[in-house]
């Protein structure tokens, strides 16, 4: 297998590395969402929620204590959800995607429902429970990806990737920045966030969420179905962290 390949296909990892990119798009496309129609939050980054939810508490106008906590609150959630899913499927690796993307699909399908037919999905109740759908599906989604332990892919943080990039980078005398996986998870982050940010401006907030919506039900059948037969990369232990 040539270099190239092994940057999206590998013996260890398989076909999860493409499945990830798709689901760091998702990121994008949410969070576009969010911080762009539902009052400057973010549903799946929590650090910048952490540094809002204190920019907050300080005063800052346009920020909102609730709906970072909200959204800090059902990330948690999500993220218990994930992991319980994850101690289920602990074994098989393709098992524990599936079905984690299972319960991610339920409540984004959920979430676009709320979007597409409240009046003002930016206000009231349909506001925070947007957050909150989005946010749980979000927990369940980062929980997911640490268990699977795919090198340089979390799907919804960039800080360390980058810091790979320079880090280990032949400037910084490194000798393996990985610089072709790292990249492509910069992009596809980049790419939802853009495509969100323009279905948000020029369509409404319930379209970026229904392509995020078909995105996962995509990874889903793609997991489907590389999971049918026995393989080495979709078996693993119990004390993978």
């Amino acid at each position: 297998m040539s270099v190239q390949s092994r940057v999206l296909w590998d013996d260890r990892d398989g076909p999860l590395p493409p499945l990830l990119l798709l689901l760091t798009v998702v990121t994008g496309l949410v969070d576009a969402a969010s911080f762009l129609r539902l009052g400057h939050v973010f549903v799946a980054n929590m650090t910048g929620n952490v540094v809002f939810l204190g920019f907050a508490i300080a005063g800052a106008k346009e920020l909102s204590i609730r709906a970072s906590a909200f959204a800090l609150g059902t990330f948690l959630l999500g993220g218990v959800a994930g992991g319980r899913v994850a101690v289920r499927f602990a074994t098989h690796r393709g098992r524990l995607l599936g079905a984690a993307l299972a319960l991610q699909i339920v409540a984004v399908v959920a979430a676009v429902v709320v979007a597409a037919v409240a009046g003002r999905p930016d206000q009231g109740a349909a506001r925070y429970a947007l957050i909150v759908l989005l946010a749980f599906a979000m927990g369940v989604q980062n929980a997911t990806v640490r268990r699977l332990a795919v090198s340089d892919l979390t799907t919804t943080v960039l800080t360390m990737t980058l810091t790979g990039i320079a880090a280990d980078s032949t400037i910084a005398g490194g000798g393996d920045s990985k610089l072709g996986r790292r990249s492509l998870a910069v992009i596809a982050m980049f790419v939802g966030a853009l495509v969100g940010a323009l279905l948000v401006l020029h369509v409404d907030v319930a379209a970026p969420l229904a392509a995020a919506a078909g995105i996962l039900v995509v990874v889903a059948v793609a997991t489907r179905a590389v999971s049918r037969t026995p393989a080495a990369w979709a078996v693993t232990s119990k004390t993978r962290p």
